[in-house]
C-alpha cells in the first residue's frame, strides 16, 4: 500500500527540484522583459532559494503537529498558486515575491516526505524505499534546467512557470485523493500533542543529542564537498575540454544517470554491503571520480566518471537519509527539517568556497580537495556508525 504513496511523494520531489533549477536559463529573458540586467533578474532566483533554505526549520514541527503527508499536499497546492503567479507577474518585484512563496512551500516537500517514509516504512526496508523516492528529485535537478530552457526558447519564459504550475496542481490533486483513499496514509499522520511553540522547543532540543550533531556535521560537510564541487563541473567541461555552454550543462544528466542506476539496484546492493559498506563504497566512488575528472584529458574520458560520481553520491546520501529518519523518531518532521537545513547550508557555503578556489586556481585543485575531503568524511561517518 506504500508503493503508490511513495511514488506520488517522489513526483512532488521532482516538482520541487525542477522548480529550483528551472529559473537558471531564464535570467536573460526575464531581464529583457523587465528592462534590467541578468544580475538584477537573479533576485527571482535568490528569493526562491532564501525561502527554500531558511524556512526548512519551520516545516518540520508543523508536520509533526498536523501530519506530514497532509502538509506535503497543502504545500504543493500553495506552490502551484505561487508558480502561476510567477507566470503572470507584472513586475520584477512581483515575480520575486511569487518565487518566495513558491520556494517557501517547495522547501517543505522533501524533508516532510522523508519523515513520512520514516513513519510508515519499517527500518529494514527503508533504505530501498528511500532510494526509489530519490528518483523524482534526481530527475527534477537533471532536467529542470534543460526543459525550461527549451520551453523558454520556443514560447517565452512565462510558459515555463505556467507549465510548472499545472504540474504542481496535478500532483497536489493526486496527493489529496491518495490521502483520502489510502488508510495507511491517514494512520501515518502521527500528530503530536501540545502547541506549536512546544513543537519548536522540542526541535531545538534535538541539537543537544550527540548523534543528531554527528548527522548535522556530516550532512553539512557533504553539502560543502559534493555540491560545492558539482556546481563547477560544467565550467570545467567548458574551459578545459572546449564544450559549449549548453553541452557542458547537459553533462550533469550523466550524474543523474549514475544516481538512477543506484536507485534501480538498491534492493540488491543494500543487503550485501550494509550501511557501513555503502558509506565507504559511495565515498570512495566519489573520491575516485573527482580525481579522474581532474586528470581527464578530454570530455569523452571525463564523462563516464560523472556516472560513477552520481552512483557514489546517492549511495552515500541515501545512507545518511535513512539514518536521519531514525535519529529522533518522536519528532521526525523536525529532525528531517534540521537535516535538510544543514545540507542546504553546506551546499550554499560550498558553492561560495568553490567559486573562490576556481577564480584563484581553477577547477583541478577544487576536485583534488573535494576528493580528499569526501574520502575522509566517509571514513569518519563509517566509524561513527560502527560505534553507534
Amino acid at each position: 500500500m506504500h508503493r503508490r504513496a511513495v511514488l506520488l511523494l517522489s513526483l512532488a520531489s521532482f516538482a520541487s527540484a525542477a522548480s529550483q533549477r528551472s529559473i537558471d536559463p531564464l535570467l536573460t529573458s526575464i531581464a529583457q522583459s523587465f528592462g534590467t540586467t541578468a544580475g538584477g533578474a537573479a533576485i527571482a532566483s535568490t528569493a526562491f532559494l532564501v525561502a527554500y533554505g531558511l524556512l526548512q526549520l519551520v516545516h518540520g514541527p508543523m508536520g509533526d503537529r498536523f501530519g506530514k503527508y497532509r502538509l506535503v499536499t497543502i504545500h504543493m497546492a500553495i506552490s502551484a498558486a505561487g508558480t502561476f503567479a510567477c507566470a503572470w507577474a507584472p513586475t520584477l518585484a512581483a515575480l520575486a515575491v511569487a518565487r518566495f512563496v513558491a520556494g517557501m512551500s517547495m522547501g517543505a516537500v522533501i524533508p516532510l516526505s522523508l519523515a513520512w517514509i520514516g513513519d510508515a516504512v519499517p527500518y529494514e526496508r527503508r533504505q530501498a524505499v528511500l532510494a526509489q523516492f530519490m528518483i523524482g528529485g534526481l530527475f527534477g535537478f537533471a532536467f529542470g534546467s534543460a526543459a525550461s530552457g527549451l520551453l523558454a526558447e520556443h514560447f517565452g519564459w512565462r510558459w515555463v512557470f505556467g507549465v510548472l504550475g499545472i504540474v504542481n496542481l496535478m500532483i497536489s490533486a493526486r496527493l489529496w485523493f491518495e490521502l483520502r483513499a489510502n488508510p495507511v496514509n491517514r494512520a501515518s499522520q502521527a500528530a503530536q500533542t501540545g502547541t506549536m511553540l512546544e513543537g519548536y522547543r522540542r526541535a531545538l532540543a534535538l541539537v543537544a543529542r550527540p548523534w543528531v550533531r554527528v548527522m548535522m556535521f556530516t550532512v553539512f560537510l557533504e553539502g560543502v564537498l559534493v555540491f560545492g564541487t558539482l556546481a563547477f563541473v560544467p565550467l570545467d567541461f567548458n574551459r578545459r575540454h572546449g564544450l559549449g555552454i549548453g553541452a557542458s550543462g547537459a553533462m550533469l544528466v550523466l550524474n543523474a544517470i549514475g544516481g538512477l542506476g543506484y536507485a534501480l539496484f538498491a534492493n540488491r546492493i543494500v543487503p550485501r554491503l550494509g550501511e557501513r559498506g555503502l558509506i565507504l563504497a559511495g565515498g570512495l566512488a566519489l573520491c575516485t571520480a573527482y580525481v579522474n575528472l581532474a586528470f581527464a584529458p578530454g570530455a569523452a574520458v571525463a564523462a563516464p566518471w560523472l556516472v560513477v560520481a552520481g552512483a557514489g553520491f546517492y549511495a552515500f546520501h541515501n545512507t545518511l537519509q535513512v539514518n536521519a529518519t531514525q535519529m529522533a523518531p518522536e519528532a521526525r518532521g523536525a529532525s528531517l527539517s534540521l537535516f535538510a537545513f544543514c545540507l542546504f547550508s553546506g551546499q550554499s557555503l560550498g558553492v561560495w568556497i568553490g567559486g573562490q578556489v576556481v577564480d584563484q586556481w581553477g577547477t583541478r585543485p577544487l576536485f583534488f580537495v573535494a576528493s580528499a575531503g569526501i574520502a575522509s568524511l566517509a571514513f569518519y561517518f563509517r566509524g561513527r556508525l560502527a560505534r553507534k
